[in-house]
């Protein structure tokens, strides 16, 4: 686990050349066809070399759940482990993190009549007044979204709305734990300045790549609308306003690194609440040896706590 420009697929290969695992994505940008470059997905060589999952399963039309990626998570590691490898899970989607560790609520299914009334009150006052009002009736939930989070602040207020009760305060009752052991790394910057570097030029090297045309493709093959959440991921939302002509290419730039940095910030947050993962510093030049030399010594350990177990 760690923030954007963490290194973290970088540290998973070499996880890889180490052990038999089968990397499985937990980013929910990097699940949508066709989103490559802004989604910094694997390349093809890569993932001919180790065996990946849950990238490119849906259309950018389509959405992508918390409560899917468990289900489909929990499918891969039974199915890896079956084959006597080991599932080792790489991203930044912490709340995919969290359902596949915690488990989820039983939360109300979308009431369209409600989310017609949301969107018209944020249509007239905006995103970040809709998020002060969560702000107000469910503290926890809005610190951890963006002000312009539409998607997530609209279900957080669905959710109150039809249930009463704060969706924080739901998403507290878990079902059923994994049937796994599971061991956490957390990849997390000693500076997050020279973070903040990395993430600018990672950001700078997706305009060189062709960031803004592959945005035009996906906007000319697919019935696309800034309101979808595959176009309201980092980089894709900026890129659409400036294809909209919103604003110029340097302001693309900071609006990019800007958007990339409140993702990293927001990241950071939730490992910094992980109590029982091993943290190592992301800019650390062996970090990849790092990790691997712990983990070997780890795995090592449990197999002594369940000998015979796979």
């Amino acid at each position: 686990m760690g923030p954007t420009a963490s290194g973290k697929t970088l540290t998973a290969i070499e996880l890889a050349r180490r052990f038999p695992v089968e990397i499985i994505s937990v980013d929910s940008a990097q699940v949508y066809r066709g989103m490559n470059i802004g989604t910094a997905k694997p390349d093809v060589a890569t993932r001919l070399k180790v065996p990946h999952h849950l990238i490119d399963v849906i259309d950018p039309t389509q959405s992508y759940s918390a409560a899917q990626f468990r289900e489909d998570a929990l499918a891969l590691m039974h199915d890896i482990v079956g084959r006597g490898r080991i599932p080792l899970l790489v991203g930044g989607t912490m709340l995919y993190f969290k359902s596949l560790s915690e488990g989820l609520s039983d939360l109300p299914q979308a009431d369209p009549a409600i989310r017609q009334v949301i969107d018209a009150m944020a249509a007239d006052a905006g995103w970040p007044v809709m998020h002060a009002e969560l702000r107000r009736i469910d503290p926890g939930t809005a610190a951890r979204l963006a002000p312009n989070d539409a998607q997530r602040i609209q279900r957080a207020l669905e959710v109150y709305y039809l249930t009463g009760r704060p969706m924080s305060e739901l998403l507290t009752h878990a079902r059923e734990q994994p049937p796994f052991e599971l061991v956490r790394i957390a990849l997390r910057p000693a500076d997050r300045t020279r973070l903040h570097e990395r993430i600018a030029a990672r950001f700078e090297e997706m305009l060189e790549l062709g960031l803004i045309a592959e945005v035009r493709e996906l906007r000319a093959a697919y019935d696309l609308n800034p309101e979808l959440p595959s176009m309201r991921c980092v980089g894709y939302r900026q890129v659409w306003q400036y294809l909209e002509g919103q604003f110029g290419l340097k302001t693309l730039r900071e609006k990019g690194v800007a958007a990339t940095r409140q993702l990293a910030k927001r990241q950071l947050t939730w490992l910094r609440a992980l109590r029982d993962a091993q943290a190592f510093d992301c800019l650390a030049e062996d970090l990849p040896e790092r990790v691997g030399a712990w983990l070997e010594q780890k795995l090592k350990m449990l197999a002594l706590k369940a000998p015979g177990a796979p």
